[in-house]
């Protein structure tokens, strides 16, 4: 039986403890898990106290030397940063740079000055077998909603009009509400909860944003500026759309519709049958509609594929396997970009701005 490829978490936060031990636990047949690494011993503790049902081998990493044990460890191939957006870069660098393969939590960075200065780091990173795999954990990419609505999409004939209308729940009641690097962002929750939204647009439409024109406001006190968001954007086929996101909302709602001379692509976030997820549905030309439920699954998959990817690139050696490309650093990136526009529009009152390609 061939021997399952360990790897690390790093971060003990709500969603390691929500998210990523309940979805690892799903595919534990495909690997180890060895480390939870944190900042405190505290909190690596209590992170492994709840993995410890699902992987009873699991050790406790905390701090400086913690992390440095993790990066010299040559049975480890593979971690999991998910830690506060200011350090995830510099932490993945590190471990790239140790020879580990890396998974990291979106946002790829908080800037494009960030990014530039990301990704020639880590075309300089080469490593005996090759050059380690950087992914960023977006998950929307993987939803099968988004999968399906790619392919609906270019059945409705010529793209004519693009919406995304997020309506968010950002308030009290959210658990991600207090967060203090959240809260310490310089774009704060826009650029942390847009990434997604900007991500799903990008999969559904299949081509990129390349100017966008904004408006931004501060109306919730309770949250850090802005929290509304309305800007114009053109897409390289030339399609023009809008993109509104508000925060925190009394009564959330979360949609993407694409209108084509042929028919309409609707995405929307939803419950069926107590499941949270999104129901996609095709509207035709003769008025008919089709519509089908997708519950959450994205986190799932991206982990799944990431434990693939990591176990082929160490049996390729190093010679060219080309991992997933929705997982990419610069999938990340392009998603930060497109906000970054529409903040830097924003802040100088609706001027045009070309997103940055990468």
């Amino acid at each position: 039986m061939a021997t399952l490829p360990q790897i690390a978490v790093l971060g003990a936060g709500i969603f390691v403890k929500t998210q990523y031990i309940p979805r690892l636990a799903e595919i534990s047949h495909l690997f180890c898990l060895k480390y939870i690494w944190s900042r405190s011993e505290e909190s690596s503790r209590r992170a492994v106290e709840i993995a410890k049902q699902h992987f009873p081998g699991v050790e406790c990493k905390w701090g400086d030397q913690g992390l440095n044990d993790i990066m010299q460890d040559s049975s480890l191939i593979g971690t999991a940063v998910v830690l506060a957006g200011q350090v995830q870069v510099d932490i993945s660098l590190k471990l790239l740079k140790a020879g580990k393969h890396v998974i990291q939590e979106k946002p790829a960075a908080t800037s494009i000055p960030e990014i530039e200065t990301a990704l020639a780091s880590y075309k300089s990173v080469s490593t005996n077998p090759g050059q380690p795999i950087w992914a960023v954990a977006e998950n929307y990419r993987f939803e099968p909603a988004f999968v399906e609505s790619k392919k609906l999409v270019a059945g409705v004939g010529d793209m004519m009009n693009v919406q995304v209308i997020i309506e968010g729940s950002m308030n009290s009641s959210n658990p991600y509400f207090s967060s203090s690097w959240r809260r310490n962002f310089e774009v704060c929750f826009i650029l942390d909860m847009g990434v997604h939204f900007i991500a799903g647009l990008r999969m559904i439409v299949g081509c990129e944003v390349t100017s966008v024109s904004a408006i931004t406001s501060h109306i919730d006190r309770t949250l850090p500026p802005p929290d509304i968001i309305s800007s114009n954007f053109k897409l390289e086929n030339g399609c023009s759309g809008v993109f509104v996101m508000v925060v925190s909302s009394s009564s959330p709602k979360i949609i993407w519709r694409v209108v084509g001379s042929k028919g309409t692509v609707q995405v929307e976030r939803g419950k069926v049958d107590g499941k949270h997820g999104y129901l996609v549905s095709l509207y035709s030309a003769d008025g008919q509609c089709k519509s089908t439920f997708h519950p959450f699954c994205g986190v799932h998959e991206e982990l799944k594929i990431f434990i693939h990817d990591i176990v082929q690139a160490n049996l390729k050696q190093g010679n060219g396997y080309e991992a997933e490309p929705r997982s990419s650093f610069v999938e990340g990136a392009r998603d930060v970009a497109v906000l970054e526009a529409m903040l830097e529009s924003g802040s100088k009152g609706g001027t045009l701005v070309n997103v940055k390609k990468f």
